[in-house]
């Protein structure tokens, strides 16, 4: 017979798991589905969860150690990847591109490399003000050299070609299907020739234990991210955009990605 202890122990620990878990899903596909049946799902930010919306949940959930488990804590690895690309990049007088805000300590990071590879001005564009307005709290020390627009990243206003680094940090999987596609073609016309799209997202597990767990995370709380397994592989179609090459490079047994897509200058 187990312990007294330890049973109290198992329950407390099943207690907290299951409430965070109906916490998360409460405001994540539970939100979207209660937005549908009170026909509220037509607006431009309808597919927005309110974590991502409401300022109190984002001072709430935005706490790095919660944001790194999210991410079975490759959250690091992940930025890694992007800032040292930034910053290998000559960026001297251009501009670098955040397409929506993210949680985490990924916004500073990608600035900090940015202005360290020289950059003249960053953009942050979300479509929601209060991620601005959260992603300006971390930004103190790049007062000046930040500009935080308000933007749809299905429908941007940015000149064709006018930044030379773009970044989209776990954005595509929450889009329903036909903005995927839309974000990405965005994301590309705004990229200046020999500029860089950045692009980290979820991917197809290899091990079959690791996939049936990805894939069950994703049918309860995130069903529009399985796409990007095989239908709406974002390499696939950045590929079927002339005048871009792409690399990918996955970690945590294949379970994210990161993919630099190059838009080719002239020949």
């Amino acid at each position: 017979m187990l312990p007294t202890w330890l049973l109290y122990a198992t329950a407390v620990l099943f207690i907290v798991l299951a409430g965070t878990a109906l916490f998360f899903f409460t405001l994540t596909r539970g939100a979207l589905i209660l937005r549908t049946v009170a026909g509220q799902a037509d607006s431009a930010a309808a597919h927005v969860y309110p974590i991502y919306s409401n300022m109190r949940l984002i001072r709430l959930v935005d706490w790095q150690p919660i944001i790194a488990a999210i991410l079975l804590f490759q959250y690091d690895r992940l930025v890694s990847a992007i800032t040292s690309g930034l910053r290998q990049t000559d960026l001297r007088g251009k501009k670098v591109l955040i397409t929506s805000c993210a949680f985490g300590n990924v916004i500073p990071r990608v600035v900090q490399a940015s202005t360290d590879a020289g950059a003249s001005r960053v953009l942050v564009a979300d479509i929601i003000l209060n991620e601005l307005q959260h992603a300006r709290t971390k930004l103190p020390a790049f007062a000046g050299r930040v500009d935080y627009i308000e933007e749809n990243a299905t429908a941007m206003t940015l000149a064709d070609g006018s930044v030379d680094a773009n970044v989209i940090f776990f954005l595509l999987h929450e889009l329903p299907h036909e903005l995927k596609g839309e974000a990405l073609r965005e994301a590309c016309r705004v990229l200046a020739p020999g500029g860089k799209l950045y692009l980290a997202e979820f991917h197809r597990p290899e091990p079959w234990v690791l996939r049936a767990l990805s894939w069950t995370y994703f049918k309860v709380f995130e069903p529009l991210g399985l796409a990007l397994w095989d239908t709406h592989d974002p390499v696939r179609q950045l590929q079927a955009m002339e005048g871009f090459s792409c690399e990918r490079r996955t970690v945590f047994f294949g379970n994210f990605q990161v993919i630099v897509a190059t838009r080719k200058g002239p020949q």
